[in-house]
């Protein structure tokens, strides 16, 4: 494959499109690469359109660039497809997604993942992410889409139920965490030995070594000193109760389970140092920088670093193109193909699973696990219901199914009542109005 034509979905997410484009633009094989930038966001797109011609400089590298408002151009006989949207924005959506909920006494950390929050998102995204797979049928029908947009298994999860388009889902969460818990042990991460799989935001590391020494000893001791760093606590008290430790942060972690953001326990949220809507901080400082993050960013005579991330996307794509084998950590099903048998084989067939991959000239090719500790699979099923519940309120239009989905949600159960979770329902799909398919939108 010669100059692939890569097009680049979301391409306003400036700062992580410059971080995928000088990923991609420092391989030499893909230096000459196709890059098409869109976005619904002209000024925005604009901005990332300046970026790409600095980082390109930067790096020496020769891509033809083209930015357009036009999702089709964009598409057309594309290599691959990178997409990082984000459906109805900060405001109004993510901040209906927390307002309404807390007027229930319903509190959140992240909710894009998991939860009321989480299953709000995915009635919004995969949607559009479906128009988007059925502009890919017809346009670029082999390609790759890579997919960095959450809540990332029932993306993935509703995309598989409803198109052939190859989808794999990436998420930093494993690698992140990995470095993490390198530096609290004061090891080198790149001498540490892992293996993760599981869900994604609740994998877990099922080996963790050094020397081939397993080092599940060191993080349980250190779970039990007190010296746990204040961000992280969730997770070490997980570990404590169930002898792995989970690849998503602790502030992600705390809303999936029932046990850390409790109605009358605020002793909990500051033992376990639990950051209340710690994502709507986030895109308000985010927000607030803007302005600023633009100057510099358009600015030729300001320095602009480009450093190699941590992203499995450049590396997929690198792979591809070259054949170099690597292992990246991808979204997939968790029965890639019918009869093929299950990759985590005491997790549902249908579901989405983290699993290690292959990938080469071949595309990216899922590692079987077997089974895996029975208390980590049982923790993933109540995620896994409340995801499964929402992909088939999306693929067969039953609304029904979007209040059963609230139902079994962990957090959500263990903080209302089932009246409460049925006026929040009511409540959502109403202010969420045309964000939301058709079929699914709140009854009058």
């Amino acid at each position: 494959m010669t100059n692939p034509k890569i097009a680049m979905i979301g391409a306003g997410s400036t700062v992580f499109a410059k971080n995928l484009l000088g990923d991609i633009l420092s391989f030499p094989e893909l230096a000459a690469a196709d890059i098409r930038l869109f976005d619904i966001n002209q000024e925005r797109l604009d901005v990332t359109e300046q970026v790409a011609g600095r980082v390109a400089r930067a790096v020496g590298a020769s891509p033809t660039v083209t930015a357009t408002t036009d999702r089709q151009r964009a598409l057309d006989g594309a290599d691959f497809v990178i997409n990082m949207i984000q459906v109805g924005g900060y405001k109004p959506a993510t901040v209906t997604d927390f307002e309404i909920p807390k007027q229930y006494g319903l509190r959140q950390t992240i909710a894009d993942t998991l939860g009321i929050g989480g299953i709000m998102r995915a009635l919004r995204t995969v949607p559009v992410l479906l128009d988007m797979s059925r502009d890919m049928e017809r346009l670029c029908p082999d390609t790759l889409h890579l997919n960095y947009v959450n809540p990332m298994a029932m993306n993935i999860w509703g995309l598989a139920r409803q198109t052939p388009i190859k989808t794999v889902g990436l998420c930093h969460s494993v690698q992140h965490t990995a470095e993490e818990l390198a530096r609290d042990l004061g090891i080198p991460v790149e001498e540490i030995d892992y293996l993760a799989a599981g869900i994604n935001h609740m994998a877990f590391y099922l080996k963790f070594e050094y020397q081939g020494q397993s080092l599940y000893p060191r993080l349980l001791e250190l779970a039990n000193s007190g010296q746990v760093p204040e961000f992280n606590q969730v997770r070490y008290e997980m570990l404590r109760r169930l002898g792995y430790f989970v690849t998503e942060s602790s502030e992600h972690f705390s809303e999936y389970v029932p046990y850390f953001i409790k109605a009358g326990r605020d002793d909990l949220i500051e033992k376990f140092n639990v950051p209340l809507d710690e994502y709507p901080r986030r895109c308000e400082a985010q927000i607030g920088g803007w302005e600023a993050l633009k100057v510099q960013l358009q600015d030729p005579d300001a320095p602009l670093e480009v450093e190699r991330s941590v992203e499995y996307g450049s590396l997929i794509l690198h792979s591809m193109v070259t054949g170099q084998p690597r292992v990246v950590y991808g979204n997939v099903m968790n029965s890639p193909a019918v009869g093929s048998g299950k990759l985590i084989s005491n997790l549902p067939d249908e579901c989405c699973v983290e699993v290690p991959c292959l990938v080469d000239r071949q595309g990216v090719q899922p590692t079987r696990i077997g089974r895996i500790p029975p208390q980590l699979a049982a923790l993933m099923q109540t995620n896994i219901n409340v995801q499964a519940l929402t992909v088939e309120a999306l693929v067969t239009g039953n609304r029904e199914h979007i209040y059963h989905a609230a139902m079994l949600d962990p957090h959500t159960a263990a903080e209302l009542d089932l009246d409460q979770i049925w006026a929040l329902t009511d409540e959502l799909l109403k202010q969420h109005g045309d964000f939301v398919p058709n079929q699914l939108q709140a009854a009058d």
